[in-house]
């Protein structure tokens, strides 16, 4: 992947908000109901297209398809894996929303409403039988799409988010927990392979590390780990013979605003982060639970083949934030692992479910991406003057 050799890149996560005559039609493809699926297909595209020439517009360097065609950035895989039951009974929120909730049930009562806006309701996904991938003319779809989107655009590069292999199911025909987990990896393997050969950057899109060792209340420290190793051990797997430095894994804390008081440290998650097998991390800084950790990278020895991604546009607030503030903070991770091995990027995704009103409005999503390209050229100036 390409590195801030002579300035500093910029990227982001992946999600963007959908327009409204896709999101309309999705939202019937999303229900079952009829739907014109040429339409459809034109629609994405289309979106696709819009969204990639925006990027590069606002002085993105490394850019994606914003995940036009997808209705969830890991429920999408419903339709991409074969094995799995779906009902829209309630599914078990991660242990670090449910301790937030429970800390603030007032504000959670009023944040959660506004899930009656996305496009379709967050399903639980059940595996009844052997997995396997049938995403093939999805993703084949996906690659076209970004592919016809860049030409004649001019960036640095682009990638394609892919869900890591926990989630968004649960196991009802393995024998084990992992015997499910690794059926699923396999699957997925193969939507891995097809980014890769295509000649795109895969980003791995990862919240569930943290939420393993977050754990859920009167889980004990030693298992959680545990757990997360064997998570590391069987997404590295599916990755095996996938050069790293091809691989972007993007982690983070789940919720988007809020208080989060019961964010875990990064100085903890980085070490287990660091153990999967990418060439570049992204994770969250702009949250202000969070924007001091760039100090951890003193006593966190960082290979010289791997890269940063620091999160410096919040997703969850319409502030835009200053490019100086950018720069600064571009500059204060530099200072500690090298210039070259940080790019500018977000927290998060902008419209991680399709929704027809997403936390941040788009225009203001434009306008934080054009404050990290100027904030990029402010940082490479001090950086490389």
């Amino acid at each position: 992947m390409r590195t801030s050799t002579d300035r500093v890149l910029t990227t982001h996560v992946g999600s963007l908000a959908r327009p409204r005559p896709l999101l309309e039609t999705m939202r019937e493809k999303e229900h079952g109901r009829p739907y014109d699926r040429e339409l459809f297909d034109d629609q994405v595209a289309g979106a696709v297209g819009d969204v990639v020439s925006k990027q590069a517009a606002v002085g993105l360097d490394v850019v994606n398809d914003g995940e036009q065609g997808k209705a969830s950035f890991f429920t999408y895989v419903v339709e991409r894996l074969a094995g799995f039951a779906t009902d829209d009974g309630e599914p078990v929120l991660p242990p670090s929303w449910r301790r937030e909730i429970e800390a603030y049930p007032g504000y959670y009562d009023r944040y959660f409403s506004k899930y009656t806006e996305t496009v379709v309701p967050l399903r639980v996904m059940t595996c009844t039988g052997p997995v396997s991938y049938q995403g093939h003319d999805a993703i084949t779809a996906d690659i076209a799409n970004l592919r016809n989107a860049l030409a004649g655009v001019e960036v640095e590069e682009a990638f394609i988010p892919s869900t890591s292999p926990r989630g968004f199911g649960k196991n009802a025909y393995y024998a084990t927990e992992r015997e499910y987990l690794e059926a699923v990896a396999e699957a997925l393997r193969e939507e891995y392979l097809a980014v890769i050969d295509a000649g795109f950057l895969l980003q791995i899109d990862d919240p569930w590390l943290i939420e393993i060792l977050t754990g859920g209340p009167g889980s004990e420290q030693a298992e959680r780990e545990r757990e997360a190793r064997e998570h590391i051990e069987i997404l590295n797997h599916s990755l095996r013979g996938i050069p790293a430095d091809r691989v972007r894994l993007h982690t983070c804390y789940g919720l988007n605003a809020g208080p989060r008081t019961h964010d875990l440290m990064l100085a903890y998650v980085a070490p287990f982060m660091l153990a999967v097998n990418a060439g570049a991390y992204s994770f969250e800084v702009a949250n202000p639970r969070h924007y001091h950790e760039w100090k951890i990278w003193a006593d966190i020895q960082l290979a010289q083949d791997k890269v940063l991604i620091p999160g410096f546009l919040g997703h969850a607030n319409s502030y835009v934030e200053h490019p100086e503030l950018i720069a600064d903070g571009i500059c204060n991770y530099a200072s500690l692992v090298g210039r070259e091995r940080v790019i500018a990027g977000a927290d998060c995704g902008f419209s991680s479910r399709a929704s027809f009103a997403p936390e941040v409005h788009p225009d203001v999503v434009w306008e934080k991406f054009r404050a990290l390209a100027e904030g990029a050229r402010i940082a490479s100036r001090r950086l490389w003057a």
